[in-house]
């Protein structure tokens, strides 16, 4: 019988121990490991007991279960393992891998398998593991040949911060480059290609030539064109509005369906966390993701920090988090996105599902479970399920009860008028629950868009891949102070206006990927709402001074039909925008917002100040992040402070 030999270190002697190629152990090396930690006092029998029933309950390895329930370090558990097989256990922050040894191309076992070659000592190969198995020894022995190397064992997180040291420079050129560089038709790192600036170029020229020519008539052309698509724009949204309002696009998930599900048949499931500069809404966000009921075991929680955030990092340590939360840091390289830090987190994930959740969110605690039912009841094609969106502080001011009133109608009318044509469906940006596969086979999130989930969202169509809505709320903090508001909105609106842009490479393709209905709708849901937006000004000035002031008369820019249309925009439009807001806060029985719906035209003139922004921001500096401050509400303060004294 073959022999793979370990050996244990003491000092500068090391003693041979033959580690027979059967010697497994398979689930009874927990057990033995679990019995030094009993002997070494470091968990008691009550707490094995449990730890042993939920194992059973969940389907999960006694490992996993006790660090994921906190009752033992990844440190000292590993350490035990490493003393039931009798070789030496390696930290791996004081001893680290020698990277000549490592490959990029085993990259991925590295993570997925947590092992990964350490060092070379009198020739022969060390592999540092968390567990010695036939697999492993399947993959030594590709590698390095039969009996050329023995084994340590280490934790898996010391695996995963040393290959992310390692690896730093590919995982991060990965994270930014590996969609331009698979479709750069899809990528916005380019704003505008060299065809669409040639294009654009003699449009200008056209433009101006017109305009010399025949002054008068190019202006009239230009307002019948503009009157036109603001008045479309609006009717594509009174008809989803007017389809949405008698239907719901959720995928009910009934309570029974949730109490039925047997724990242990349930996948691991990874939350990714992108934040910066959030050290004051930490305790709160993480209180709400350790409610979440899902198996611990089963549960990766990734802090997805940058490397410079010094105090987010140093306060999720100070947490002393249990072991489903992991933090990655995320190597400093421009575009500093969001997108970005998740497509590099995205390397290290091993959940079946992932999903999304900012910094302030609050999901109820029984999402991800609705997620993985409507996913098995859902067709293969299924990539993703959002959770609705809700607001905790939507009284507060005026602007939360405007941000409010937004998201209810998109998501009680304007989401199930989508839904009903079975349209592209841009995507929230928070609590999106994807497929991993589906998510990596289309190139996962472009780093340089800004609205990274809106352009997901098109791209998941272009492969045949459908989106869901689940019967489940997401509560975060809107958005009430008015400057970071419009940071946030024209980093929105820039979005809108890069998807349009990049997906517009190639119309003739977008067009037979996603059909007429769906390139009509990506027209008016995607590329019209920042053109209106700025738009919508200069239509109001010219429209009041035409039919309000009668100081200078304007009429010839107007020749009916277009007149009226441009009439019907400025108050039948606007009135429709009050009505829209009313019943949006009647349906969620959002009483108190009634008489602010009447104020929406107003919260509709901010878009146009944040679209101009966006404008000169997507000419100037495109790939910009504009972070929106978060914890500014007086509730999320309240609620803080009660975190920190049950804390105490």
């Amino acid at each position: 019988m073959p022999y793979a030999v370990a050996r244990h270190f003491d000092g500068d002697n090391s003693e041979l121990l033959g580690v027979p190629r059967e010697r497994t152990m398979g689930d009874r090396l927990h057990l033995e490991a679990a019995k030094l930690l009993l002997e070494r006092r470091i968990i008691t029998l009550t707490g094995l007991a449990v730890a042993m029933r939920q194992a059973a309950e969940w389907g999960s390895t006694l490992a996993r279960t006790l660090i994921s329930g906190g009752q033992v370090r990844p440190m000292d558990y590993y350490k035990a393992v490493a003393d039931v097989y009798g070789v030496r256990f390696i930290d791996l922050q004081r001893e680290p891998i020698d990277e000549t040894l490592t490959r990029v191309e085993d990259r991925a076992d590295y993570a997925e398998r947590n092992i990964v070659p350490w060092r070379r000592i009198d020739g022969r190969m060390l592999i540092a593991t968390t567990e010695i198995t036939a697999e492993h020894f399947m993959w030594g022995d590709e590698r390095f040949g039969p009996d050329n190397y023995d084994f340590v064992i280490t934790s898996p997180f010391d695996i995963l911060w040393e290959t992310q040291k390692l690896f730093r420079n590919w995982d991060s050129f990965f994270a930014r480059e590996a969609l331009y560089s698979w479709k750069p038709e899809h990528s916005a790192k380019f704003t505008v290609t060299g065809p669409q600036k040639a294009t654009l170029c003699v449009l200008l020229g056209g433009l101006v030539l017109s305009l010399i020519a025949a002054p008068f008539q190019t202006a009239v052309v230009l307002m019948a064109t503009f009157t036109t698509i603001y008045s479309l724009t609006f009717v594509f949204k009174f008809i989803l509005t007017f389809v949405g309002s008698s239907r719901k696009a959720d995928m009910e998930i009934s309570p029974e369906a949730i109490a039925a599900i047997d724990d242990a048949t349930l996948p691991v499931y990874t939350v990714l966390v992108p934040m910066y500069k959030e050290a004051r809404v930490l305790p709160l966000l993480t209180k709400a993701l350790k409610g979440l009921d899902y198996p611990a075991s089963k549960l990766e929680v990734k802090l997805v920090l940058e490397e410079d955030d010094t105090e987010t990092i140093d306060a999720a340590k100070a947490l002393k988090l249990p072991g489903t939360f992991e933090i990655v840091r995320v190597p400093p390289s421009q575009p500093k996105t969001k997108p970005k830090a998740c497509n590099y987190a995205l390397q290290f994930c091993r959940g079946e599902f992932v999903t999304i959740y900012d910094a302030e969110d609050q999901p109820e605690p029984d999402q991800l479970k609705k997620a993985v039912l409507a996913f098995r009841q859902g067709d293969p094609m299924l990539a993703c399920v959002q959770g609705r969106l809700n607001y905790f502080n939507r009284s507060e001011n005026w602007l939360t009860r405007m941000f409010t009133l937004e998201y209810s109608q998109w998501f009680d009318f304007l989401l199930p008028g989508l839904d009903w044509l079975k349209v592209p469906i841009p995507l929230g940006g928070t609590s999106n629950h994807f497929r991993l596969s589906a998510l990596r086979e289309v190139g996962a999130w472009d780093p340089y868009n800004v609205t990274e989930d809106a352009d997901l969202g098109v791209r998941l169509a272009q492969e045949g891949y459908t989106v869901g809505v689940i019967n489940s709320t997401t509560y975060e903090e809107a958005n009430g102070v008015l400057p970071s508001w419009i940071k946030q909105r024209s980093r929105w609106i820039k979005g809108y206006m890069q998807t349009w842009l990049v997906h517009m490479r190639h119309p003739i393709a977008l067009w037979r990927s996603i059909g007429t209905k769906g390139f009509l709708s990506f027209h008016f849901f995607i590329g019209a709402p920042p053109f209106t937006m700025l738009l919508a000004p200069i239509l109001w000035a010219i429209t009041l001074a035409l039919w309000v002031t009668h100081s200078f008369d304007l009429g010839w820019l107007f020749p009916e039909p277009f007149g009226t249309m441009a009439l019907f925009n400025l108050v039948i439009g606007n009135l429709f925008l009050v009505y829209f807001g009313v019943i949006a806060a009647l349906k969620r029985k959002y009483y108190d917002l009634v008489p602010v719906g009447v104020l929406l035209p107003v919260y509709w003139v901010l878009h146009s100040v944040a679209a101009y922004k966006a404008f000169w921001q997507l000419l100037f500096n495109p790939h910009y992040w504009e972070k929106t401050e978060h914890g500014t509400s007086a509730i999320t303060q309240k609620t803080l402070e009660s975190v920190k004294q049950e804390a105490s």
